[in-house]
Parts: structure tokens; C-alpha cells; sequence
């Protein structure tokens, strides 16, 4: 069992969560919980939606057996994570910031794309985005992730982008 202090980060409960939808038939959020919290970790309802979201789990059915969750595969993922990055890439002119905000200008008509790309890459220091209706993505960071942090992992994921 761990202890829910050792799982410190999304990205690691995450991971937990995965490998719980790959190894089980999970049919409902209740009974997600009920499995997380044998792995000592404990979370709302909320949390573990979002946290379903970000990995990109969905019901899908089994004829009469019902609905249980799914995950695309590893594959699929890297496939989307470079779709996302390319989105990105394509879309941004340019990246400001200051300690609470990312300011992402963008090609006319490129802002909801960036902006969906940045919500799928999950990036841990970003608690959200918003698009503009044309040319502006607006992401707020998390308390003690800057600017810096997040030009820095934005060109860990994406080698191609041309930012100083």
C-alpha cells in the first residue's frame, strides 16, 4: 500500500490511474475511488474526473456487459502529444508572461487551437486556459511555477519551437 504522502504530484497519480484502468474494469468513478484508495491515495470525486479527463478516459461499451473506462494506448497518446504540439507550434506568434500568467499571441483563428493543445499536455504548472475569440490564449500558472518553468518544459516537449 503506499502512502498518500508519497504520491506528492499529478503526474504520478496519473500514472497510478492508468495502470488501474489497464489492469481492471472499472465501471464507474465510485468504484475508481474505492481502487485509489487502496494504493493509499485519497481524492475527491472532482479530482479523479479531471484527472479522467486529462488522460483522456471514456466509457466505452461491451454489448451487454455494460459500460467501463478506457485509455488510448501509449501509441496513441505520443500520436495526439505530437498532433497537440504541432497545433501549438503552428499556432503561436509569440510568449509573455509575468508571476501569475502566460500570454500566448497567436495567428488569427489560431487561439482555440493552442489553447485545447496546452489543456491536452496537462502540464502541471498550468491550472487552466482561455482562449480568445481570435488571437490570444491566456494560461494562469500555478504558485511557484513561472514564466521560465513554463517556456522551459513548453521546449522540453517541443525542441522545434522557436522561443527565446
Amino acid at each position: 500500500m503506499r502512502d498518500a504522502s508519497t504520491i506528492s504530484t499529478r503526474r504520478e497519480r496519473l500514472k497510478i490511474i492508468l495502470k488501474l484502468l489497464r489492469e481492471n474494469r472499472v465501471e464507474s468513478q465510485e468504484e475508481m475511488l474505492v481502487l485509489l484508495e487502496s494504493q493509499g491515495i485519497f481524492i475527491t470525486q472532482a479530482t479523479l474526473s479531471r484527472d479522467l479527463k486529462l488522460l483522456k478516459a471514456s466509457k466505452v461499451g461491451a454489448g451487454s456487459e455494460g459500460y467501463f473506462y478506457a485509455v488510448p494506448s501509449d501509441d496513441e497518446l505520443r500520436r495526439r502529444e505530437e498532433i497537440h504540439g504541432q497545433d501549438f507550434v503552428r499556432g503561436y506568434v509569440s510568449i509573455e508572461w509575468n508571476e501569475q500568467f502566460v500570454v500566448i499571441k497567436t495567428f488569427s483563428g489560431h487561439s482555440a487551437p493552442v489553447a485545447l493543445a496546452l489543456d491536452n499536455l496537462g502540464m502541471e504548472g498550468v491550472l487552466g486556459t482561455i482562449a480568445g475569440q481570435d488571437n490570444v490564449v491566456f494560461a494562469a500558472l500555478r504558485t511557484g511555477y513561472s514564466g521560465d518553468d513554463f517556456l522551459r518544459d513548453l521546449k522540453a516537449r517541443f525542441p522545434e519551437l522557436d522561443e527565446d
